[in-house]
């Protein structure tokens, strides 16, 4: 849908600006904007390489996996029918930290395979199950402590002070957050339409 929306636009854009006799400057503005989407790119590799890096850093240390304890009341009481010890535990503990890093293309594969476990142990269903929509609430509110990519998106267009942000995201993101959280319990309180897999474990360790 998205694809033939921007597609609606652009040509759109294109037929008006030959009406009015501002075709040169379509084709100058995107050369512009081209020149513009190759440095951008390029910044934002470097700024993610650091950050990215560190994180790996931070997991080969053992410091993701003292955060992930850490987190741990956090992840009782909000994803409670997940076991413990499910490897989906360590991946919601990576995606949250690296949220709140502001770090959202590195937390995104750990999110996936968040998902990817928590499908696992809802057999596989068509229907999402609570900690499933629970876990996507919190990555589409996402706190963030360091909004690392929108500094680095200021500081590539001549922002004089891009940490500025910092203050204004965190307010923003925590209250968002908090929002998320409050909406998915009180939408967990509701009657359920389709009955949600408990987890129960056998003898062999496996969940069903």
């Amino acid at each position: 849908m998205l694809n033939y929306l921007w597609g609606f636009m652009i040509v759109i854009g294109i037929f008006y600006a030959a009406f009015t006799g501002n075709l040169p400057a379509v084709t100058e503005a995107a050369l512009d904007s081209s020149k513009e989407a190759v440095t951008l790119c390029i910044t934002m590799l470097g700024v993610m390489s650091l950050w990215v890096g560190l994180m790996r850093i931070a997991e080969n240390c053992g410091i993701i996996s003292g955060a992930a304890q850490v987190l741990n009341p956090l992840l009782r009481f909000m994803f409670p029918t997940i076991p413990k010890g499910n490897k989906a535990n360590e991946y919601i503990s990576t995606n949250i930290i690296a949220n709140v890093f502001g770090l959202g293309w590195a937390a995104t594969p750990a999110g996936l395979k968040a998902m990817e476990e928590m499908g696992k142990l809802n057999q596989h269903s068509k229907v999402a199950s609570k900690d499933m929509c629970t876990f996507l609430i919190l990555n589409v509110s996402s706190f963030q402590l360091i909004p690392v990519t929108m500094i680095a998106y200021r500081s590539q267009y001549g922002s004089a002070n891009p940490s500025a942000i910092l203050g204004p995201a965190m307010i923003a993101t925590f209250f968002s957050t908090l929002a998320g959280i409050l909406f998915s319990k009180f939408m967990c309180l509701l009657p359920e339409k389709h009955a949600i897999p408990t987890y129960k474990k056998e003898k062999g360790g496996r969940f069903h």
